[in-house]
């Protein structure tokens, strides 16, 4: 359905959480690669921006920070990238987290 590349700071990001939120990104990240029609509770737009983040519940909040290349809708992307993650803990770490995901995607456009 989807392919999903991982950036190296995004790998980091998963690498650091703990079993049960591990587990709950590799079912999500399946939900991703297999279904067409994701539910919100997994994958959501961010507004005002075009990005989407991956939900992941497991005790604390995280938030994978996500870009559609080939399709401005994630629902009809073939190809997605994860950019950076981080545990939300207010609206504000948005910010931040979007303006790292927006450099994360200019490096990996150039080095395509």
């Amino acid at each position: 359905m989807r392919d999903i590349d991982i950036t190296a700071e995004c790998q980091e990001f998963i690498e650091s959480l703990n079993e049960r939120a591990n587990e709950k990104f590799d079912y999500v990240l399946q939900i991703m690669l297999e279904v067409k029609l994701v539910s919100k509770e997994f994958v959501k737009k961010i507004e005002s921006s075009s990005f989407y983040e991956m939900r992941i519940r497991a005790g604390n909040e995280y938030r994978i920070i996500l870009f559609a290349i080939d399709h401005p809708n994630f629902i009809e992307a073939k190809k997605v990238i994860l950019l950076n993650g981080f545990v939300k803990k207010a609206s504000k770490d948005y910010a931040k987290a979007l303006k790292k995901a927006e450099r994360l995607l200019e490096d990996y456009t150039n080095e395509k």
